[in-house]
């Protein structure tokens, strides 16, 4: 009768929390939503730019610009709303509301790349609402002036096509997939085909429009050096956010010219990698050639695929003195312009019009996990010969990709910017593996054992103290916030990787200085320090 009795009482109990919960986000989403029109000079049907679980549209929003599906597993918690914001007043009003409401957790997408899926998810147990920029993407370019406004959910592609439409001769320093949203791209610092001449996207943001933790519309003038610093490389969510960027313009010649080389490993493949990991840094600045290493039916390709910012000729004299191993011959080359460029580093089949840009679409969606390395001294051949082993090993896709710095990305002070990978790297190592499903039992962890025990096996062979990794990968692996929080302790152990030592250590000064509540936070974000003068209620580090 007892055990009957408390049976009862436990089901009643769960059914219970549960109304509660969905009663309690039934009155956070009303609220939210009268905020927001209390505080917007246009008011919102409530269809028109919210979502919650109860509507059918939720799922297909939320998994809109979703590329990792690991992200979408049921067990991962849901927000409690999505917000679409149809102006820049909305975003500043959405902050307003969450401070009003308690302080409610909010994650702001732009993109949604981020291979952690921060931005759209919270591995926490604290409530949250999405903040979604895709209908912030209008852009302004001005070819008189070099630059160019881009609002945050616009892509990559949609600002190559645009910038091509007014000019033949003038590009943008950023990454090959022209799916990424500007928005947090940029906080990352975000290279490309171009950033042996010109550098990081960061590198070129010149202005900036943010909403602050008070709430407030901010431009590089209103915000100070420190924050407008900060934000270009420093991570996305942590400072506020960023509603459009303006960004510097750069010359890129009329003609330029592309080429892809496969060599298997009974080409030479092993001693290739090899070569290029010892000029790979040192080519002419307009010679941007990386190495993609790909693995199919257990055996080993590497490709040599390259942007060249010139003709033909030029480029055939250039790894005739400097890379003749790879044999490039005038039959690889192509030659086309730089907005064609694009779509053919970006891997897209050939002659396909430059508006495919405008889709703005993940160019792939599959279960994945990434990880990131910096290269300062040539791998040796064994430790190649090593690296083809384990990738033999994983029956998924496994993919690395090598991609050359040097240039002017060695010219650029490491403190410039928070982004600090500069004199000395020779390459940026990107590993990733991804499945199609995960009907096999334990097929996750499988694959992410796979390429922990890959990263470990390549530790001897990248930098050290710190072992450098690129924070627009994001990999939780180095480290998260507790739940809720952040501590300066815990966050150096991926902070310092990302950012290195001095960087990360002023981008907690910043962080302290304008978001000392820490209202914006994530599992990577920059935390506070809460050493406070007792007498003065100032904090003893600014």
């Amino acid at each position: 009768m007892k055990s009957s009795i408390s049976s009862v009482l436990t089901i009643s109990i769960i059914i219970f929390l549960v109304f509660s919960s969905y009663a309690s986000s039934q009155i956070v989403q009303l609220k939210f939503y009268q905020c927001i029109n209390l505080n917007s000079e246009l008011s919102i049907p409530f269809p028109t730019a919210f979502s919650t679980p109860q509507n059918a549209s939720f799922n297909s929003i939320l998994q809109s610009t979703a590329q990792n599906l690991r992200c979408l597993d049921p067990s991962i918690p849901k927000p409690l709303l999505i917000f679409t914001p149809l102006t820049e007043k909305h975003v500043q009003a959405a902050v307003i509301c969450a401070k009003e409401l308690n302080n409610i957790h909010l994650r702001v997408r732009s993109g949604g790349h981020d291979y952690e899926c921060l931005s759209y998810i919270s591995k926490t147990i604290e409530p949250f609402i999405i903040v979604d920029l895709s209908k912030l993407r209008s852009i302004s370019v001005d070819i008189q002036d070099n630059s160019a406004w881009v609002q945050a959910g616009a892509t990559l592609g949609e600002l190559y096509y645009t910038i091509s439409q007014k000019s033949k001769m003038r590009g943008f320093p950023a990454g090959v997939c022209p799916s990424v949203g500007l928005g947090g791209y940029i906080t990352g610092g975000g290279y490309g085909a171009l950033m042996r001449r010109y550098g990081l996207a960061a590198d070129n943001a010149i202005d900036a429009h943010i909403v602050d933790a008070e709430g407030r519309v901010l431009d590089r003038e209103s915000m100070g050096e420190d924050l407008f610093w900060a934000i270009r490389g420093g991570g996305g969510g942590s400072f506020g956010i960023i509603l459009s960027w303006k960004v510097r313009l750069v010359p890129v010649p009329e003609t330029v010219t592309v080429f892809t080389v496969p060599k298997t490993l009974q080409q030479n493949g092993t001693k290739l990698l090899y070569k290029w990991l010892h000029i790979a840094d040192k080519l002419d600045e307009d010679l941007f050639l990386r190495a993609i290493v790909q693995v199919a039916e257990k055996r080993i390709k590497t490709s040599y695929n390259a942007l060249f910012l010139g003709k033909t000729e030029r480029l055939i004299q250039i790894m005739e003195e400097s890379f003749p191993e790879l044999g490039i011959t005038k039959q690889d080359c192509i030659q086309m312009s730089w907005i064609e460029s694009v779509l053919y580093i970006g891997d897209f089949p050939p002659k396909t019009p430059p508006e495919v840009l405008l889709q703005a679409k993940p160019l792939f969606r599959s279960y994945f996990k990434a990880k990131s390395d910096f290269v300062r001294e040539p791998i040796p051949e064994t430790g190649i010969e090593g690296l083809w082993k384990r990738l033999t090993e994983e029956d998924a896709s496994p993919l690395v990709i090598f991609n050359p710095y040097g240039g002017r990305m060695s010219e650029i002070s490491e403190s410039e910017i928070p982004f600090p990978h500069r004199k000395g790297v020779i390459c940026k190592i990107q590993y990733l593996t991804s499945w199609n499903s995960t009907d096999e039992p334990d097929a996750e962890a499988k694959h992410l054992d796979w390429i922990r025990r890959l990263y470990d096996y390549m530790g001897p062979y990248v930098s050290n103290f710190p072992r450098e990794a690129y924070v627009n990968y994001r990999d939780l692996d180095l480290g998260m916030n507790e739940k809720g929080t952040s501590s300066f302790t815990q966050a150096t152990l991926w902070g310092t990787k990302y950012f290195k030592n001095d960087n990360f250590n002023r981008l907690v000064r910043v962080k302290t200085k304008v978001d000392p509540h820490n209202f914006f936070r994530h599992e990577q974000s920059i935390p506070v320090l809460p050493l406070m003068n007792e007498e003065t209620g100032e904090n003893m580090l600014l």
